[in-house]
């Protein structure tokens, strides 16, 4: 998906593997816009700006700034057009927004507004979650309805999984609306939805890429017992007594722990090992 609104029928060309097709409706735009409510003091980060109609409007709200990431350089004309009308506005950068170095941005962003490439759903919120000691704590994304279903997942149900559960013990997640596929031009086959993601606690706990880490060996086989995924995971061969360590029961699966539980095996397993191995996203 992009976030740019189709004007009319001989609106750009989409690209499949690029993922994209244009929001047509703009109920669904005046949506976001009210959800993000841009202040002047805002430094907004955009994801996939299309033909930039979401980032006019979002720039019309008076922005302090506005960084948009776009990869298809076919898009360079409409976006070139719009930095000359908000040239003190508007910062353009092109490129793969999940390989992207986002570090080196001054001002740094602390919001993300973003109708993402479907395909890239995980790895960028993943990315972007890295980032929120540096400020980025607010983050709205137009996903796939099946995604907005697995990051909201509660414990205990068939949709959780690891990056619904880094959301919640990092802060909250909700649905903002569903998306219909008439919403958009090409028509997507499948559902879509509106989230908001705002990040207030352990901010800093992606940063070393141990609890991803955990989190992804913990889930590898979902049907698979806890203890039965984690074996041999960090060079630990008895995994029966961290988790007896962190209160958790062997045989439960993965997708049955609650936050708090979670952060207690992180505690148990990071205090019992030297050199946790990087996260494998």
């Amino acid at each position: 998906m992009n976030s740019g609104v189709a004007a009319g029928d001989d609106f750009f060309r989409t690209k499949k593997r690029f993922g994209q097709n244009f929001l047509v409706d703009r109920s669904v735009l005046a949506d976001i816009l009210k959800r993000a409510d841009v202040r002047q003091s805002d430094v907004i980060l955009e994801i996939g700006p299309g033909e930039g109609v979401l980032t006019r409007e979002l720039l019309l709200a008076r922005p302090s700034l506005l960084y948009a990431v776009e990869l298809d350089v076919r898009l360079k004309d409409a976006l070139l057009k719009l930095k000359e009308e908000f040239s003190d506005k508007l910062n353009l950068l092109w490129g793969d927004a999940v390989k992207l170095d986002y570090s080196a941005l001054s001002p740094f962003p602390t919001r993300v507004v973003a109708n993402i490439p479907y395909n890239i759903t995980t790895p960028l919120i993943w990315r972007l979650l890295e980032y929120a000691p540096l400020g980025l704590t607010s983050h709205i994304y137009m996903v796939q309805k099946e995604a907005a279903l697995r990051l909201t997942a509660r414990p205990d149900t068939k949709d959780r999984y690891p990056l619904g559960v880094a959301l919640e013990v990092m802060g909250t997640v909700s649905l903002v609306r569903a998306v219909a596929p008439s919403c958009f031009r090409p028509r997507p086959r499948v559902e879509s939805a509106v989230i908001e993601i705002c990040l207030s606690r352990n901010l800093r706990l992606l940063n070393d890429g141990r609890f991803s880490a955990l989190l992804h060996a913990s889930f590898r086989q979902r049907r698979k017992m806890l203890v039965n995924n984690l074996k041999n995971f960090s060079g630990i061969t008895r995994w029966e007594s961290v988790l007896e360590e962190a209160d958790i029961e062997p045989k439960i699966r993965a997708e049955d722990l609650g936050g708090e539980e979670w952060l207690k095996l992180y505690g148990a397993w990071t205090s019992s090992v030297i050199s946790p191995p990087p996260a494998s996203l």
